[in-house]
């Protein structure tokens, strides 16, 4: 009986150490703020937006979150946009050790002009 309770114990700690830890994004990620209106509906930096097809939004915990869980909340974001379409593709809502990162850019100019480093996930002006 015991047996079965040790790997649950085990993932959550994991999923808690995992919150509060870096988690890595991609070079085109951007930072913003998102509030998610009416699926697939939201504004990111008070200009409308729209999830694609197939787009995700992964909560601080680093799990899929419903977008209806989420709505008329203010959420501090990384996101990538579908190249294509403009849509926004991939959404990570941040912790508190990854809002701390700073500066991340909030334009696709400022992220042609800074530097990235994806080992530490930091950029420099």
């Amino acid at each position: 009986m015991y047996r079965c309770v040790l790997p649950l114990m085990l993932a959550v700690s994991s999923l808690a150490a995992q919150a509060q830890t870096h988690r890595s994004f991609p070079v085109n990620a951007l930072r913003g703020d998102l509030v998610v209106t009416q699926y697939p509906d939201m504004t990111l930096n008070g200009q409308a937006a729209r999830l694609a097809p197939g787009g995700r939004i992964r909560n601080a915990d680093n799990l899929l979150a419903q977008p209806a869980s989420l709505v008329n909340q203010r959420l501090t974001v990384h996101y990538t946009v579908e190249a294509s379409t403009g849509l926004l593709m991939d959404v990570w809502v941040l912790n508190s050790v990854e809002l701390a990162n700073k500066p991340w850019p909030t334009t696709r100019a400022e992220a042609a002009s800074w530097k990235f480093d994806p080992g530490s996930q930091t950029w420099t002006k």
